[in-house]
Protein backbone atom coordinates (compact mmCIF):
# COMPACT_ATOMS: atom_id res chain seq x y z
CA UNK A 1 0.00 0.00 0.00
CA UNK A 2 1.27 3.31 -1.18
CA UNK A 3 2.13 5.96 1.54
CA UNK A 4 2.24 9.63 1.73
CA UNK A 5 3.70 12.76 2.96
CA UNK A 6 2.71 16.53 2.92
CA UNK A 7 5.48 18.64 1.50
CA UNK A 8 4.96 21.97 3.02
CA UNK A 9 6.58 25.65 2.67
CA UNK A 10 5.99 27.65 5.43
CA UNK A 11 2.70 26.82 6.20
CA UNK A 12 1.53 26.19 2.34
CA UNK A 13 0.71 22.60 1.36
CA UNK A 14 2.78 22.51 -2.21
CA UNK A 15 2.25 18.93 -2.77
CA UNK A 16 2.94 15.05 -1.35
CA UNK A 17 6.22 12.59 -1.39
CA UNK A 18 4.69 8.83 -2.42
CA UNK A 19 6.60 6.53 -1.38
CA UNK A 20 5.11 3.05 -3.28
CA UNK A 21 4.66 -0.60 -2.72
CA UNK A 22 8.12 -1.66 -4.36
CA UNK A 23 9.46 1.75 -2.11
CA UNK A 24 9.85 3.70 -5.13
CA UNK A 25 9.52 8.03 -4.71
CA UNK A 26 7.31 9.80 -6.27
CA UNK A 27 6.30 13.26 -6.11
CA UNK A 28 3.58 15.28 -7.36
CA UNK A 29 2.09 19.12 -6.50
CA UNK A 30 -0.59 19.88 -5.30
CA UNK A 31 -3.23 20.87 -8.01
CA UNK A 32 -4.30 24.00 -5.38
CA UNK A 33 -0.40 25.19 -5.14
CA UNK A 34 0.09 24.76 -9.02
CA UNK A 35 -3.41 27.63 -9.43
CA UNK A 36 -2.31 29.98 -6.85
CA UNK A 37 -0.58 33.30 -7.52
CA UNK A 38 1.95 33.37 -5.51
CA UNK A 39 3.23 29.36 -6.67
CA UNK A 40 7.02 28.60 -6.45
CA UNK A 41 8.82 25.56 -7.20
CA UNK A 42 10.48 23.35 -3.97
CA UNK A 43 13.94 23.45 -6.18
CA UNK A 44 14.97 24.16 -9.72
CA UNK A 45 15.38 20.40 -10.68
CA UNK A 46 11.84 20.21 -9.86
CA UNK A 47 9.98 22.84 -12.10
CA UNK A 48 6.37 23.94 -11.30
CA UNK A 49 4.04 21.30 -13.76
CA UNK A 50 1.40 18.47 -13.01
CA UNK A 51 3.75 15.56 -13.50
CA UNK A 52 4.56 12.91 -10.93
CA UNK A 53 8.16 13.39 -10.58
CA UNK A 54 9.48 9.47 -10.65
CA UNK A 55 12.41 8.83 -7.78
CA UNK A 56 15.41 9.88 -9.95
CA UNK A 57 14.37 13.38 -10.55
CA UNK A 58 12.77 13.87 -7.10
CA UNK A 59 14.84 12.61 -4.58
CA UNK A 60 18.43 14.40 -4.71
CA UNK A 61 16.13 17.42 -3.23
CA UNK A 62 14.24 15.29 -0.59
CA UNK A 63 17.89 13.06 0.39
CA UNK A 64 19.37 16.61 0.20
CA UNK A 65 17.34 17.20 3.21
CA UNK A 66 18.92 14.65 5.66
CA UNK A 67 22.16 14.28 7.53
CA UNK A 68 24.86 12.13 5.76
CA UNK A 69 27.07 9.59 6.29
CA UNK A 70 27.27 7.80 9.81
CA UNK A 71 24.81 10.44 11.75
CA UNK A 72 22.05 9.08 8.92
CA UNK A 73 22.92 5.33 10.05
CA UNK A 74 22.35 6.32 13.75
CA UNK A 75 19.30 8.05 13.15
CA UNK A 76 17.88 5.62 10.94
CA UNK A 77 18.66 3.02 13.99
CA UNK A 78 17.34 4.47 15.80
CA UNK A 79 13.80 4.83 14.53
CA UNK A 80 14.10 1.25 13.32
CA UNK A 81 14.42 1.63 9.83
CA UNK A 82 16.55 1.47 6.89
CA UNK A 83 19.40 4.00 6.44
CA UNK A 84 18.76 3.58 2.87
CA UNK A 85 14.94 4.90 3.15
CA UNK A 86 14.90 8.42 2.41
CA UNK A 87 10.76 8.58 3.21
CA UNK A 88 11.09 6.82 6.07
CA UNK A 89 13.77 8.55 7.76
CA UNK A 90 12.38 12.44 6.04
CA UNK A 91 8.95 10.49 8.29
CA UNK A 92 10.44 10.74 11.48
CA UNK A 93 12.38 14.14 11.55
CA UNK A 94 11.27 16.16 8.59
CA UNK A 95 8.92 18.94 10.73
CA UNK A 96 12.02 21.14 10.60
CA UNK A 97 14.26 21.50 7.44
CA UNK A 98 16.67 23.55 5.94
CA UNK A 99 14.68 26.56 4.28
CA UNK A 100 11.00 26.84 4.52
CA UNK A 101 10.25 23.50 3.83
CA UNK A 102 8.38 20.96 6.62
CA UNK A 103 7.41 17.52 5.59
CA UNK A 104 4.70 15.67 7.65
CA UNK A 105 2.64 13.18 8.07
CA UNK A 106 -1.64 13.08 6.90
CA UNK A 107 -3.63 15.16 9.56
CA UNK A 108 -0.33 17.40 11.03
CA UNK A 109 -0.10 20.98 10.34
CA UNK A 110 3.52 22.69 10.16
CA UNK A 111 5.22 24.84 12.90
CA UNK A 112 5.52 28.32 11.24
CA UNK A 113 2.72 29.65 14.01
CA UNK A 114 3.86 27.66 17.22
CA UNK A 115 6.06 28.90 19.60
CA UNK A 116 6.88 25.80 21.57
CA UNK A 117 10.32 25.48 22.88
CA UNK A 118 12.22 24.45 25.96
CA UNK A 119 15.07 27.00 27.54
CA UNK A 120 18.37 25.64 28.26
CA UNK A 121 21.28 26.63 30.22
CA UNK A 122 25.20 26.35 29.64
CA UNK A 123 24.92 22.95 31.96
CA UNK A 124 22.32 21.44 29.82
CA UNK A 125 23.35 22.40 26.64
CA UNK A 126 26.96 20.92 27.58
CA UNK A 127 25.26 17.72 28.49
CA UNK A 128 22.95 17.70 25.35
CA UNK A 129 26.25 18.54 23.13
CA UNK A 130 27.96 15.17 24.65
CA UNK A 131 25.03 12.85 23.59
CA UNK A 132 25.37 13.97 19.83
CA UNK A 133 28.20 11.34 18.59
CA UNK A 134 24.91 8.93 19.81
CA UNK A 135 21.98 10.91 18.87
CA UNK A 136 22.91 13.23 16.10
CA UNK A 137 20.53 15.80 15.81
CA UNK A 138 19.33 15.24 19.48
CA UNK A 139 17.22 12.02 18.05
CA UNK A 140 15.17 10.54 21.07
CA UNK A 141 14.96 14.08 22.78
CA UNK A 142 11.18 14.93 23.40
CA UNK A 143 9.23 17.29 20.47
CA UNK A 144 12.18 17.23 18.31
CA UNK A 145 11.80 16.22 14.85
CA UNK A 146 14.36 18.45 13.06
CA UNK A 147 17.09 17.58 9.84
CA UNK A 148 20.12 19.42 8.95
CA UNK A 149 21.91 18.15 5.78
CA UNK A 150 25.72 17.03 6.33
CA UNK A 151 27.55 14.67 8.30
CA UNK A 152 29.20 16.93 10.88
CA UNK A 153 27.35 16.74 14.67
CA UNK A 154 24.67 20.04 15.59
CA UNK A 155 22.23 21.19 16.92
CA UNK A 156 19.71 23.63 15.59
CA UNK A 157 18.35 25.59 18.96
CA UNK A 158 16.61 29.25 19.13
CA UNK A 159 17.74 32.22 20.65
CA UNK A 160 15.36 35.01 21.83
CA UNK A 161 16.37 37.45 23.79
CA UNK A 162 20.24 36.14 24.24
CA UNK A 163 18.21 32.91 25.77
CA UNK A 164 18.78 29.64 24.31
CA UNK A 165 15.80 26.98 23.45
CA UNK A 166 15.36 23.53 22.20
CA UNK A 167 12.92 24.03 19.34
CA UNK A 168 9.78 21.34 19.60
CA UNK A 169 7.43 20.09 17.74
CA UNK A 170 8.28 21.91 14.58
CA UNK A 171 8.68 25.46 15.75
CA UNK A 172 11.44 27.17 14.05
CA UNK A 173 14.94 27.75 14.90
CA UNK A 174 17.03 30.18 14.73
CA UNK A 175 20.91 29.20 15.08
CA UNK A 176 22.92 25.73 14.64
CA UNK A 177 25.52 24.90 17.17
CA UNK A 178 28.42 23.55 15.72
CA UNK A 179 30.63 21.93 18.88
CA UNK A 180 34.47 21.34 19.06
CA UNK A 181 35.20 17.90 16.79
CA UNK A 182 36.89 14.86 18.18
CA UNK A 183 38.61 14.35 15.48
CA UNK A 184 39.64 17.80 14.05
CA UNK A 185 41.74 19.51 16.35
CA UNK A 186 40.69 23.43 16.70
CA UNK A 187 37.92 22.81 14.43
CA UNK A 188 35.53 25.66 16.12
CA UNK A 189 38.55 27.97 15.51
CA UNK A 190 39.46 27.04 12.17
CA UNK A 191 36.07 27.56 10.63
CA UNK A 192 35.50 30.97 13.22
CA UNK A 193 38.52 32.62 11.67
CA UNK A 194 37.86 31.67 8.32
CA UNK A 195 34.19 32.92 8.42
CA UNK A 196 35.29 36.36 9.91
CA UNK A 197 37.83 36.50 7.40
CA UNK A 198 35.64 36.36 4.75
CA UNK A 199 33.46 38.55 6.01
CA UNK A 200 36.20 41.13 6.69
CA UNK A 201 37.10 41.22 3.27
CA UNK A 202 33.65 41.94 1.55
CA UNK A 203 32.32 38.55 1.34
CA UNK A 204 28.46 37.69 2.24
CA UNK A 205 28.74 35.18 5.28
CA UNK A 206 26.45 33.77 7.74
CA UNK A 207 27.21 35.20 11.06
CA UNK A 208 29.14 33.32 13.36
CA UNK A 209 30.35 33.70 17.61
CA UNK A 210 32.42 31.62 19.39
CA UNK A 211 30.58 30.35 22.39
CA UNK A 212 31.21 28.29 25.56
CA UNK A 213 28.95 25.75 27.03
CA UNK A 214 30.90 25.53 30.67
CA UNK A 215 34.01 23.81 29.74
CA UNK A 216 33.05 23.01 25.97
CA UNK A 217 33.39 25.33 23.23
CA UNK A 218 31.03 25.57 20.00
CA UNK A 219 30.90 28.07 16.90
CA UNK A 220 27.07 29.43 17.09
CA UNK A 221 26.00 30.46 13.21
CA UNK A 222 23.03 32.39 12.63
CA UNK A 223 20.23 31.00 9.92
CA UNK A 224 20.30 33.19 7.26
CA UNK A 225 17.07 31.49 6.12
CA UNK A 226 15.20 32.45 9.33
CA UNK A 227 14.00 35.97 9.73
CA UNK A 228 12.51 37.59 12.58
CA UNK A 229 9.91 40.16 11.94
CA UNK A 230 9.08 43.31 13.41
CA UNK A 231 6.43 41.83 15.44
CA UNK A 232 8.57 38.78 16.72
CA UNK A 233 7.57 36.81 14.49
CA UNK A 234 9.83 34.09 12.82
CA UNK A 235 9.19 33.11 9.31
CA UNK A 236 11.12 30.81 7.06
CA UNK A 237 12.89 31.55 3.80
CA UNK A 238 13.48 28.57 1.14
CA UNK A 239 16.81 27.74 0.07
CA UNK A 240 18.00 24.77 -1.91
CA UNK A 241 22.04 23.83 -2.42
CA UNK A 242 23.68 23.63 -5.78
CA UNK A 243 23.50 20.40 -5.88
CA UNK A 244 19.45 20.02 -5.25
CA UNK A 245 19.30 22.54 -7.89
CA UNK A 246 21.19 20.49 -10.49
CA UNK A 247 19.32 17.27 -9.26
CA UNK A 248 21.94 15.53 -7.86
CA UNK A 249 21.97 13.15 -4.48
CA UNK A 250 24.03 14.11 -1.93
CA UNK A 251 26.46 10.99 -1.83
CA UNK A 252 27.64 12.19 -4.87
CA UNK A 253 28.14 15.59 -3.99
CA UNK A 254 32.21 15.45 -5.18
CA UNK A 255 32.95 15.81 -8.15
CA UNK A 256 34.69 13.06 -8.73
CA UNK A 257 32.01 11.01 -7.96
CA UNK A 258 30.00 12.35 -10.54
CA UNK A 259 29.19 15.24 -8.59
CA UNK A 260 29.02 19.04 -10.07
CA UNK A 261 31.47 21.20 -11.34
CA UNK A 262 32.27 25.03 -11.36
CA UNK A 263 31.05 25.19 -14.86
CA UNK A 264 27.65 23.78 -14.11
CA UNK A 265 28.05 26.06 -10.89
CA UNK A 266 28.09 29.08 -13.09
CA UNK A 267 25.98 28.26 -15.80
CA UNK A 268 23.06 27.57 -12.82
CA UNK A 269 23.83 30.82 -11.33
CA UNK A 270 23.00 32.61 -14.98
CA UNK A 271 19.89 30.66 -15.44
CA UNK A 272 18.26 30.64 -11.49
CA UNK A 273 19.80 34.44 -9.88
CA UNK A 274 17.89 37.33 -10.46
CA UNK A 275 20.86 39.77 -10.35
CA UNK A 276 22.92 37.06 -12.62
CA UNK A 277 25.65 39.27 -12.95
CA UNK A 278 26.66 40.39 -9.56
CA UNK A 279 26.09 36.57 -8.48
CA UNK A 280 28.57 34.94 -10.93
CA UNK A 281 31.31 37.33 -9.32
CA UNK A 282 30.47 36.58 -5.75
CA UNK A 283 30.49 32.80 -6.55
CA UNK A 284 33.59 33.65 -8.50
CA UNK A 285 35.27 35.49 -5.26
CA UNK A 286 34.12 32.69 -3.37
CA UNK A 287 35.94 29.76 -5.38
CA UNK A 288 39.38 32.21 -5.16
CA UNK A 289 38.12 32.67 -1.56
CA UNK A 290 38.11 28.67 -1.02
CA UNK A 291 41.53 28.00 -2.53
CA UNK A 292 43.09 30.59 -0.57
CA UNK A 293 42.09 29.38 2.72
CA UNK A 294 42.55 25.46 1.88
CA UNK A 295 39.16 24.40 1.81
CA UNK A 296 38.80 21.53 -0.29
CA UNK A 297 35.61 20.45 0.44
CA UNK A 298 33.75 23.28 -1.54
CA UNK A 299 31.67 21.35 -2.90
CA UNK A 300 28.02 21.72 -4.25
CA UNK A 301 26.02 21.14 -1.05
CA UNK A 302 28.18 24.09 0.61
CA UNK A 303 26.66 26.67 -2.18
CA UNK A 304 22.94 28.25 -1.38
CA UNK A 305 20.36 29.64 -3.28
CA UNK A 306 17.44 31.99 -0.85
CA UNK A 307 14.48 32.24 -2.82
CA UNK A 308 12.45 35.33 -1.22
CA UNK A 309 10.00 36.97 -2.02
CA UNK A 310 11.92 39.83 -4.59
CA UNK A 311 13.82 37.20 -6.13
CA UNK A 312 16.27 34.33 -6.30
CA UNK A 313 19.87 35.40 -4.84
CA UNK A 314 23.25 33.42 -3.72
CA UNK A 315 22.72 32.63 -0.43
CA UNK A 316 25.37 33.83 2.31
CA UNK A 317 28.66 31.62 2.18
CA UNK A 318 28.44 28.84 5.35
CA UNK A 319 30.95 25.86 5.93
CA UNK A 320 34.17 27.70 5.35
CA UNK A 321 37.16 26.09 7.13
CA UNK A 322 40.98 25.29 6.27
CA UNK A 323 40.74 21.96 5.64
CA UNK A 324 44.26 21.84 4.56
CA UNK A 325 45.52 21.70 8.62
CA UNK A 326 44.45 18.50 8.81
CA UNK A 327 46.52 15.83 7.16
CA UNK A 328 44.00 13.29 7.34
CA UNK A 329 41.53 15.19 5.41
CA UNK A 330 42.78 14.45 1.51
CA UNK A 331 44.42 17.06 -0.09
CA UNK A 332 42.35 17.52 -3.33
CA UNK A 333 39.21 20.02 -4.45
CA UNK A 334 35.85 19.03 -4.63
CA UNK A 335 35.56 20.39 -7.60
CA UNK A 336 38.41 21.04 -10.50
CA UNK A 337 39.77 24.30 -11.21
CA UNK A 338 41.09 24.04 -14.81
CA UNK A 339 40.56 19.99 -14.81
CA UNK A 340 43.20 20.09 -11.96
CA UNK A 341 42.34 18.69 -8.46
CA UNK A 342 45.72 19.42 -6.66
CA UNK A 343 45.51 23.08 -4.94
CA UNK A 344 49.33 23.18 -4.71
CA UNK A 345 50.10 22.39 -8.18
CA UNK A 346 47.59 25.05 -9.86
CA UNK A 347 49.91 27.12 -12.73
CA UNK A 348 47.85 30.35 -14.38
CA UNK A 349 47.55 28.30 -17.34
CA UNK A 350 44.71 26.34 -15.02
CA UNK A 351 43.33 29.30 -13.35
CA UNK A 352 42.36 30.84 -16.69
CA UNK A 353 40.88 27.88 -18.05
CA UNK A 354 38.77 28.27 -14.90
CA UNK A 355 37.95 32.14 -15.81
CA UNK A 356 36.81 30.77 -18.90
CA UNK A 357 34.68 27.78 -17.31
CA UNK A 358 33.14 30.49 -15.15
CA UNK A 359 32.33 32.71 -18.32
CA UNK A 360 34.66 36.12 -17.64
CA UNK A 361 37.32 37.91 -19.42
CA UNK A 362 40.75 36.58 -18.60
CA UNK A 363 42.17 40.51 -18.44
CA UNK A 364 39.14 41.34 -16.07
CA UNK A 365 38.57 37.88 -13.97
CA UNK A 366 42.75 37.69 -13.44
CA UNK A 367 42.57 41.72 -11.90
CA UNK A 368 40.17 40.68 -9.58
CA UNK A 369 41.35 37.24 -8.50
CA UNK A 370 44.60 39.41 -7.54
CA UNK A 371 42.68 42.57 -5.87
CA UNK A 372 40.94 39.55 -3.41
CA UNK A 373 44.24 37.61 -3.09
CA UNK A 374 45.90 41.13 -1.70
CA UNK A 375 42.78 42.26 0.50
CA UNK A 376 42.78 38.27 1.82
CA UNK A 377 46.81 38.51 2.86
CA UNK A 378 46.45 42.04 4.25
CA UNK A 379 43.14 41.04 6.67
CA UNK A 380 44.95 37.86 7.18
CA UNK A 381 47.77 39.23 9.03
CA UNK A 382 45.75 41.79 11.10
CA UNK A 383 43.21 39.01 12.00
CA UNK A 384 45.24 36.69 12.89
CA UNK A 385 46.55 38.88 15.70
CA UNK A 386 43.82 39.59 17.16
CA UNK A 387 42.45 36.13 17.15
CA UNK A 388 45.88 33.98 17.51
CA UNK A 389 44.06 31.01 17.84
CA UNK A 390 43.80 31.36 13.90
CA UNK A 391 47.81 31.54 13.46
CA UNK A 392 48.49 28.30 12.26
CA UNK A 393 45.31 28.66 9.40
CA UNK A 394 46.51 32.22 8.97
CA UNK A 395 50.00 30.89 8.06
CA UNK A 396 48.65 28.33 5.65
CA UNK A 397 46.50 31.31 3.89
CA UNK A 398 49.78 33.70 3.68
CA UNK A 399 51.38 30.95 2.29
CA UNK A 400 48.78 30.06 -0.93
CA UNK A 401 48.44 33.70 -1.21
CA UNK A 402 51.83 34.47 -1.99
CA UNK A 403 52.02 31.23 -4.28
CA UNK A 404 48.91 32.64 -6.32
CA UNK A 405 50.51 36.47 -6.19
CA UNK A 406 54.04 35.34 -7.28
CA UNK A 407 52.52 33.84 -10.57
CA UNK A 408 53.83 34.81 -14.06
CA UNK A 409 49.99 35.88 -15.30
Amino acid sequence: MARFLNIFLSDNLVGQLEQDDSGALWFTYAPEWLSGENALPLSHSLPLSDTRYKRNDCRPFFAGLLPEEDSRKLIAKSFGVSDKNDFAILENIGAECAGAVSILPHGELPGVARSDYREINSEELESLIATLPKRPLLIGEEGIRLSLAGAQGKIAVAIRNGRMSLPLNGSPSTHIIKPQSPHFEGLVENEYFCMKLASVVGLDVARVEIGTADSTRFLQVERYDRQRLPDKKLVRIHQEDFSQALGVPPELKYQQEGGTNLRKCFDLVREVSSVPGVDVLSLFDAVVFNVLIGNNDAHGKNFSFLREPDGIRLAPLYDLVCTSAYPDIANTMAMKIGGEREPATLTAKHWCEFFEEAGLGRTPAIKRLLSLTSKIQQFNAALAQDFLAGQAVADLVSTNCQRLLGKDW
